[in-house]
This record gives C-alpha cells, structure tokens and sequence, in this order.
C-alpha cells in the first residue's frame, strides 16, 4: 500500500465518520465532510459549540472511518490541530476545491474553525471477492 494508494482512496470519499473522546471518556462520533492533502492530511471544518471541537481542544487524538461501500474501508488514526497561522490558508484552500460551497459558510459563520488531521496509523480493508489488509505508520 503506497501514499499515493491512500490518497486517491480518500479522495474519492465526501464523508466519513469522525471519532473523539469526551473529558469524562465517553466516545462521541459524526459523521462529516473531508479532504485530504498529497500528505495524507485530513481537512474538516466543524463550529467551536461543536462537541467534537471541545474534545478535541482537550484531547486532539481522533480516529476516522472512511469509506464502507463494497467492504473497502480505511481505518485512520491522527492527531487533529486548528488550522491558524500561515499555512491555515493554504489547507483550507485543499477542503474548498472538494466543497466549495463552505467558502461561504467559512466567511459568514463566525465560531467555524477547520482542523487537520495529521496521520500517526492507518489501516486498509477490502473484503468481499478478494481480501486485502494492509496496515502504513507514520
């Protein structure tokens, strides 16, 4: 399994589930939007009121599930972090080409934040006709 491999695989999804843990260690799950960098970055936006936004202030570990159609999945584990500073632009510019009506969202709401999420394990899982496992750490 090769970057380029995961990449287009995740490039060819619009949602996934997203996975934090509460202050008390409760799971909390969404389903949301995502992008992805030639670097296996994810891209999502969420607003500060948002649970999964205080937990990830707390704790930034996440886990992603993407994909589930014809048992094909990708199982991606990370670490997420507030877009600011210079780059900020330059990844939200990444999620906007897959969605680019939240441009507007992101210039009109005020408490919307976007994170990346940067790789530490991933896992892909193809089942059915064929059986494929293969696991990339960072």
């Amino acid at each position: 399994m090769t970057k380029e491999f995961v990449y287009d695989f995740i490039k060819r999804h619009y949602l996934a589930v997203i996975a934090t843990v509460t202050p008390l260690n409760e799971p909390e799950a969404a389903v949301m939007g995502i992008a992805v960098t030639h670097e296996l970055e994810i891209i999502f936006d969420t607003v500060t009121t948002s649970r999964k936004y205080q937990n990830l202030i707390l704790n930034p570990a996440i886990a992603i599930a993407i994909g589930w159609d014809g048992e094909e999945t990708l199982q991606f584990e990370g670490t997420a972090t507030v877009l600011t500073g210079p780059d900020a632009q330059k990844y939200r510019e990444t999620y906007f080409q897959k969605f680019n009506d939240r441009r507007n969202r992101a210039e009109t709401w005020p408490d919307i934040v976007h994170f990346k999420v940067t790789p530490k394990w991933l896992r892909y899982s193809k089942f059915g006709a064929s059986k494929e496992i293969n696991e990339l750490t960072f």
